[in-house]
């Protein structure tokens, strides 16, 4: 068993792979919470896919991908806030615009590059290519994001709850959440390199989605969260790294497998305590 475990970690590219993933998964687990609360789990979703056309400039023009899917993902998250400022433009809406534009400027911008190969490790998620400097980014994401949501807890936890009640007592519900999108942004450039654009979507949204079915409690769901993303990216990446599967893939499958999991539970015990309930009331 302990063979096992260390095997694959005999190989640097792979210790490599395993921390990046981990470092991804914190990263989304963190701000899950926030994103399915608020019903944003449509903007990750466009975030995602919008970073297309900064990704394929930043290639033609030889510059670091992450640079361009940064500016890519700034500028669509930007973009949202501004067209839904003071419930201008319905939310949904203005990502459906952005969103579409976006991706179809970097469809556009993809079929005039003579080969796409090189991007597909974007797209798909490549755990075993990423780079040294590749994690020092990533750890650098984590700690930004980590030390934001420790710093502004309290006035996230407003403002997802109550935004008129947070307004009284004197916070911007506007700003809170400008910066929760910037953060999201940054998640987002976090994960391409781990799961690609295509799948880091799930690790936005199934983390709390699935701890949501077993508390009901932000911290709980928050420190549940994480421990399912932590999960799923090591044994996605045990499960790819034996099977010869696609690491991205089998992360996300892990974890819509924890959800469903976290699913049968919640439902269990909502039977059990139904039965409970009757058998009071029968007594009485």
């Amino acid at each position: 068993m302990v063979e096992w475990l260390i095997e694959p970690l005999t190989y640097g590219f792979v210790v490599r792979g395993l921390i990046s993933g981990i470092l991804a998964a914190v990263s989304c687990a963190l701000l899950s919470a926030f994103v399915v609360w608020r019903g944003m789990a449509f903007i990750g979703d466009a975030v995602a896919h919008s970073i297309l056309p900064g990704i394929v400039l930043a290639f033609m023009l030889g510059i670091g991908l992450f640079v361009g899917a940064f500016i890519a993902a700034l500028l669509t998250a930007a973009g949202i806030g501004v067209l839904t400022r003071r419930e201008a433009m319905r939310e949904d809406t203005a990502i459906g615009v952005i969103f579409t534009g976006f991706f179809a400027l970097g469809v556009i911008l993809l079929s005039r590059i003579t080969t796409y190969q090189d991007l597909t490790h974007i797209l798909f998620g490549d755990i075993l290519g990423v780079a040294a400097s590749d994690i020092v980014v990533m750890l650098a994401i984590a700690i930004v994001v980590s030390a934001a949501v420790i710093a502004f807890y309290k006035e996230l936890l407003a403002t997802s709850f109550d935004s008129a009640y947070s307004v009284v007592i004197g916070l911007s519900p506007e700003v809170i959440r400008y910066a929760l999108l910037f953060l999201i942004a940054l998640t987002v450039v976090a994960g391409i390199q781990t799961v690609g654009v295509v799948l880091v979507l799930a690790l936005l949204v199934t983390p709390a989605a699935a701890a949501s079915l077993l508390t009901k409690r932000l911290g709980a769901v928050i420190a549940v969260s994480e421990a399912f993303a932590v999960a799923s990216a090591l044994i996605g990446f045990y499960t790819s790294y034996y099977f010869d599967l696609a690491s991205g893939a089998s992360i996300v499958l892990t974890l819509s497998l924890i959800f469903a999991v976290s699913y049968a539970a919640s439902r269990i015990a909502t039977r059990r305590t139904a039965r409970r309930i009757e058998r009071r009331s029968q007594r009485v």
